[in-house]
């Protein structure tokens, strides 16, 4: 059954497309054109603080999409993630507790911004990846490579931005609901209205999935299912024509069901407000004040008492400043103040730290000559606990002729050691004790990147080489003296890769994006630190979109290839010298959706998800939690298009 659908979708589109595009009119061609310039047109921020053309971006930036996301059908941010990137992986460590690797960079070194922010607590150097719903994103920015000299720490190898939708309608309406596979459930709601100089997005979702079994032996044997619940509001006020004022909050709560006993419970608070006020076309100013509060506890089902046992808490103030020169160059300076406090059972005594970050930065958008684009920027960072300072830089251009774009770019990374980092003092199950290290470097890369891309009518292809050369990689060592786990620097690691991509829209509706990547990470021997990153992965999708009177379809079918890995990995925590050859397979998952529109602003889709069947022999901690073909069903209703006419 599944190798029919699959057959199907192959040799019917091709006729499809075919069919339609017989009776094509030069008028509908001209207007696919203008609508695939429209996607080269989307502006972002990720990589320059400052709105500019994805065409015209010398920072070379992956944009996700609404629409992309509704291709996918990912039920999270790690799934879409995955189904859109290649070189980017998600995996369980201690716990089943998720982590990050993203071209050989960890999520301690990927920093993640929701509307520009950063966000607060951590899970095995990690931000925890639930609190990032797709509901309402409007799009996602992704910049690979060192970032410092915009965003600081944490942006050695690069910064992934959610963006909010913009609401353009007078009013909105949107309720949605999802059913699939171990009792999974997502319910969703958007309310917003544009009453002029006032906007507001209220957006709720709430997630359930049961526990269940693996179908084999593995490093992890059960999935831990739960719950979380996600409200956010955001409003938007014109207070006069030159200044415009942005206050959000938010609320999350997550219960992980990993033992009988208890429950992991994770609580976040967010709030903010930005005002922006614009002096004249060539000058603006904006602050910002930014609260996060993330908590976690373990609830105790026989005496139903909550004990919280860890609490970051972020407050942070900035000031950005944008002054345009002959109404091309673009200078920008801003700063940032930041109190970060955190009280974590892994400290002595469940006791506290705290500490004050500062920092100053400046970039300089040129255009002196026709066709290029220069882009100069530098950042100065403080860390008062460390008592560290750090300078951060980056040089960008772009040439474009004709179809053709050539980027390159050099910009330093860097990230601080954390307050965990330094001052942990934790009993491993009683196995070994992990100890902090005040004394730790700052983590340095220096990152350099080459691509070209090519753009023709429906057709986009672009194709790069990037290197990374990273400094004090902190990792953990094994002590000696301490009889124990120390947080430690190492020598250099070198990665260093191909990214290619190429997308191409038929005018019948037909459209493929293919992306790959090849990484190679360089960890010198008898070094603490082992690499597991996968040399080859390849992300594929072949979608198909057509509206006839009464009715519309879409239809994706994704693709995820990873090459396997072989690793030397260290078969004692208190030896660094023996070490055992370990391969994780290859495998690939393959997922077809389906949406529907039925009546106007009511959508159905159905997926169908790991289409051949793919169940790992052994469940290693990268592999997938599947146990084999699943179904799930969705709908979305859009009540304001009822009243449209």
């Amino acid at each position: 059954m599944r190798k029919a659908i699959v057959t199907y979708l192959l040799y019917s589109l091709p006729i499809l497309c075919f069919a339609q595009s017989s009776s094509l009119t030069k008028e509908k061609l001209d207007s696919l054109e203008k609508a695939w310039e429209l996607e080269l047109n989307t502006i972002v921020v990720t990589g320059t603080r400052t709105p500019k053309l994805l065409k015209n971006s010398p920072i070379l930036t992956r944009v996700i999409s609404e629409l992309d996301i509704k291709k996918t059908d990912a039920t999270n941010i790690s799934d879409l993630l995955q189904s859109e990137l290649p070189g980017i992986e998600f995996t369980y460590s201690m716990n089943q507790q998720v982590s990050l690797n993203m071209q050989g960079f960890g999520g301690n070194s990927v920093l993640f911004l929701v509307d520009g922010e950063r966000l607060a607590g951590e899970t095995l150097d990690n931000v925890d990846y639930n609190r990032l719903n797709l509901n309402n994103v409007g799009r996602i920015e992704i910049v690979k490579g060192g970032a410092s000299s915009l965003y600081g720490s944490n942006a050695v190898g690069g910064v992934v931005n959610i963006i909010s939708r913009d609401e353009t309608e007078p009013w909105r309406v949107n309720l949605n609901a999802r059913y699939g596979a171990h009792n999974e459930q997502r319910y969703g709601g958007v309310v917003s209205f544009n009453a002029g100089k006032v906007n507001s997005s209220t957006t709720l979702q709430y997630n359930h999935i049961d526990s269940y079994n693996m179908k084999n032996e593995g490093d992890y044997n059960r999935f831990y299912g739960g719950y979380n619940w996600n409200v956010k509001e955001r409003l938007t006020i014109k207070a006069t024509d030159k200044l415009k004022l942005i206050a959000r909050a938010g609320y999350y709560f997550r219960q992980r069901n990993a033992q009988e006993a208890s429950r992991d419970r994770y609580r976040d608070f967010s709030g903010g407000l930005r005002g922006i006020y614009t002096f004249s076309p060539d000058d603006n100013l904006e602050l910002s004040y930014n609260f996060d509060q993330y908590d976690k506890s373990d609830f105790l089902t026989i005496t139903s008492k909550d004990v919280r046992k860890y609490s970051n808490v972020q407050n942070g103030a900035r000031a950005i400043y944008n002054h345009t020169f002959g109404g091309k160059h673009i200078l920008t300076v801003g700063g940032d103040v930041m109190r970060d406090y955190l009280k974590s059972y892994q400290f002595t005594n469940g006791g506290n730290k705290s500490q004050v970050t500062a920092d100053g930065f400046a970039q300089f958008d040129m255009n002196f000559i026709k066709n290029l684009n220069i882009i100069a920027g530098a950042r100065y960072d403080y860390f008062s606990e460390a008592k560290m300072k750090h300078a951060s830089s980056r040089l960008s251009m772009m040439y474009k002729l004709d179809n053709v774009a050539l980027r390159g770019s050099y910009s330093g990374g860097f990230r601080a050691p954390t307050l965990k980092e330094m001052y942990m003092d934790f009993d491993m199950a009683g196995i070994f004790m992990i100890y902090g290290n005040p004394d730790l470097k700052p983590e340095t890369s220096h990152n350099l990147q080459l691509s070209a891309e090519y753009t023709h009518r429906l057709l986009n292809f672009n194709i790069g080489g990037f290197c990374n050369l990273v400094d004090d990689r902190i990792t953990t060592a094994w002590s000696q003296a301490l009889k124990g786990q120390v947080y430690t620097n190492i020598d250099k690691v070198t990665i260093a890769g191909i990214d290619a991509n190429v997308s191409w829209r038929a005018a019948c509706g037909f459209g493929t994006r293919l992306s790959y990547m090849f990484t190679h990470e360089h960890v010198k021997k008898g070094q603490p630190y082992t690499s597991s990153t996968r040399p080859h992965t390849a992300t594929v999708r072949f979608d198909y979109s057509r509206n006839w009177k009464h009715y519309g379809l879409s239809a994706a079918l994704n693709g995820r290839i990873l090459s396997k890995v072989t690793v030397d990995e260290y078969t004692s925590v208190s030896s660094y010298e023996d070490t055992e050859r370990v391969t994780y397979p290859a495998y690939m998952m393959w997922k077809l959706n389906t949406t529907h529109n039925v009546y106007k602003g009511v959508n159905i889709t159905l997926a169908v998800d790991n289409l051949l069947n793919y169940v790992p022999k052994y469940y290693y901690n990268n592999s997938p939690t599947t146990n084999g073909t699943t179904v799930s069903v969705g709908m979305s209703i859009d009540i304001d298009e009822f009243f449209r006419k």
